[in-house]
């Protein structure tokens, strides 16, 4: 049972770090990433939750909000986000989608998808315990952002045609949904150009190299994933989205991965940025615990002094 616990772990972990994609692709998508099925209470619940979440979007005065969302849980891991992407108020979709890479598994290919606030959380893993992280960039790097996230041709030329759950952060063999986004936020905010004869809506390999030379000349730290149990390398053989060869041998010989998550990110946002807004809410019962500021909730999600909690309407 031991064995079987721990290579269930590693499951874990890669169907976590898997993209999930829209509403519109839900039954394949929950073959591919293991979705649990909801009952309708749950997904009444997350609807009702998408709307406190808006509200605050709105309210925010804010043009784009970087947002994360909780996949499977992944505590023995320290990690509570998996997925991240840009929610935009003036999305061409819906106001507030959320632009986001998600791994098609149908066409096994990475696509871009503008996937909707209620179905961003209607993807959760875990609906009884929802939690969602927003992150409010002062103007400057807001705009700068928007120039590259807003626009679909050039957010295209950062897409790698080979997705893998746990890319190497500094790779160009594969990429993550995470990956192409703080690639995204060092496209934007390194003032980086693509070549000259560069076809919007086409990938430019050199523009993901030229963004991970940036992150590593600003010290971005991609989160390091600790195995801890070489048989997790071996299990890892068995998932057809989870790579290894990408990762350096001797990331490898001490059983880590270093790989772009949310935590990572937020981390290099707070860094360059400080003057950023983080807002964390959390769907617990009949109720949304919200809290700013950049010491995260507790895994129960209870509230302490100086958070708000309200109810959840309906």
């Amino acid at each position: 049972m031991a064995l079987l616990r721990r290579a269930l772990s590693v499951a874990a972990l890669a169907l976590a770090l898997s993209a999930v994609g829209g509403a519109s692709h839900a039954d394949v998508l929950r073959y591919c990433a293991g979705n649990q099925a909801m009952s309708v209470e749950q997904q009444d619940r997350l609807l009702r939750f998408s709307a406190v979440v808006k509200q605050q979007l709105e309210a925010s005065g804010q043009a784009l909000a970087l947002v994360a969302r909780a996949g499977l849980d992944l505590q023995r891991f320290g990690l509570r986000y998996s997925h991240a992407g840009i929610s935009l108020r003036d999305s061409p979709n819906t106001p507030w989608s959320v632009r986001q890479l998600y791994f098609a598994c149908d066409e096994g290919r990475p696509r871009l998808f503008d996937q909707g606030l209620a179905g961003f959380l209607l993807g959760s893993l875990t609906p009884d315990l929802s939690v969602i992280s927003l992150l409010l960039l002062p103007p400057e790097a807001e705009q700068a952002v928007l120039a590259w996230a807003g626009d679909e041709g050039r957010a295209l030329q950062l897409l790698a045609p080979r997705y893998s759950a746990n890319a190497y952060a500094f790779g160009l063999d594969y990429q993550n949904c995470n990956q192409w986004l703080v690639e995204l936020l060092a496209t934007s905010w390194g003032g980086l150009k693509p070549a000259f004869d560069a076809v919007p809506g086409r990938y430019e390999p050199s523009l993901r190299a030229q963004a991970q030379a940036w992150l590593q000349q600003q010290d971005y730290r991609p989160t390091s994933v600790e195995l801890g149990w070489r048989p997790l390398l071996w299990a890892s053989a068995f998932i057809p989205w989870v790579h290894r060869e990408d990762h350096p041998a001797e990331d490898l010989d001490r059983l880590r991965m270093r790989v772009s998550l949310p935590e990572s990110i937020e981390q290099f946002v707070r860094q360059r940025w400080p003057e950023a807004r983080r807002v964390e809410l959390c769907l617990r019962g009949q109720e949304v615990v919200l809290r700013q500021g950049w010491q995260a909730l507790p895994a129960d999600c209870a509230a302490a002094e100086g958070d708000q909690v309200m109810g959840l309407g309906g």
